[in-house]
């Protein structure tokens, strides 16, 4: 038998903990994207997870190898032979509706399963027409994937599709380094004993979480507290409007795992940088410190000194513009960039919108 280290004997990456638990009371909110370096504890608590989920809700590992007919599922080939009958065969789909989804490094995962996933993710439902079988079924499930930046990219259309994300740090202190060893090594020398030590606050997690299901409906979200969301998502620059709907459904249910009856200030404060770390408009991402504790800086205005680049005053009163050619220092005209534009002021923060290229005029 399979033995999970076990969630509640985790040490450190609360953020991601929190993340996970948040998913658990309210399944809307789409799933957590773990990225981090390796030995950050991405797949153990991910993992770590499937021991806290009740009887209806199953996790299903999605591996990289894995086929279009794995994913979406398929004809049911002993159905032909024994009964010459068509049938479907379930695939990972099936057997994670209203459970969760789990791809580790899935940003290798390939192309035709991501669009197969993006599908699925957006509709709630699979369809499979394949082999003489026309067939749907309901698909909806919690997606949890881990990377490792250093690996590659996710593509924009699946990261939108993950409700929260995490970046994870593997610095440790000495201390926590040599607690950590120590959990592991007596996990992996008597994994049975070690389980039976964390029953208790294992299961008081579990209770935890379905009191939370139970008070999520009656969770009040004020006003003033709509407008802040708001806000935080038109300052992040936040493409469409699911960041907002995930920023609600991941407050109200922060407010419902801390035992609260509404949304208050210091829940979208907690939960600020989970929804928008990967969706803000940025060059860079911001770690989770940073997304919770600084805003997107604005936009300076046109006529800032500190933003204006430099001019070159030689030859700017004869140097044409807006044309295919230029002169150079002899006076002779060359061919210069063609469809060059101005260059644009952007502020820091936010991801650069390339203007279109101008297209040479062919002589």
């Amino acid at each position: 038998m399979t033995h999970h280290f076990p969630f509640s004997a985790i040490i450190g990456q609360d953020r991601l903990k929190l993340a996970l638990l948040l998913c658990s009371v309210d399944p809307r909110i789409g799933g957590v994207l773990i990225s981090g370096p390796r030995g950050s504890a991405k797949s153990t608590l991910a993992r770590g997870l499937a021991d806290l989920l009740n009887d209806e809700q199953h996790f299903v590992n999605l591996p990289l190898g894995a086929s279009e007919e794995q994913l979406t599922g398929s004809l049911d080939l002993q159905q032909v032979l024994d009964d010459n009958r068509v049938a479907f065969q379930p695939g990972l789909l099936s057997k994670a509706d209203g459970g969760v989804l789990y791809v580790d490094e899935v940003n290798l995962l390939p192309d035709h399963l991501v669009d197969l996933l993006l599908d699925a993710a957006a509709s709630g439902v699979n369809h499979v027409e394949r082999d003489g079988i026309s067939h749907q079924h309901s698909a909806r499930f919690t997606l949890i994937g881990t990377m490792n930046p250093d690996e590659g990219e996710l593509r924009p259309q699946l990261l939108d599709r993950f409700g929260l994300s995490v970046c994870l740090d593997n610095q440790y202190d000495s201390a926590t380094r040599t607690k950590i060893v120590q959990q592991r090594l007596a996990f992996d020398d008597a994994p049975e004993q070690f389980l039976q030590q964390q029953h208790n606050a294992q299961q008081a997690l579990i209770e935890r979480i379905r009191q939370a299901k139970q008070q999520l409906s009656s969770i009040v979200i004020p006003e003033p507290v709509q407008q802040e969301i708001a806000r935080l998502c038109t300052e992040a620059q936040v493409e469409g409007l699911r960041a907002d709907l995930t920023f609600y459904r991941t407050a109200r249910a922060c407010a419902a795992w801390q035992g609260d009856t509404e949304v208050t200030q210091q829940h979208i404060e907690v939960v600020s940088s989970l929804v928008l770390l990967h969706r803000q408009q940025s060059d860079q991402p911001l770690t989770p410190k940073e997304a919770a504790q600084t805003p997107p800086q604005k936009p300076e205005s046109p006529g800032d000194p500190s933003t204006t680049p430099p001019t070159s005053s030689k030859h700017d009163s004869t140097k044409p513009t807006g044309t295919g050619a230029e002169a150079n220092e002899s006076g002779e005209q060359t061919d210069g960039d063609w469809g060059q534009l101005p260059a644009q002021q952007v502020a820091v923060g936010y991801r650069r919108k390339l203007d279109p290229v101008a297209v040479k005029k062919k002589s």
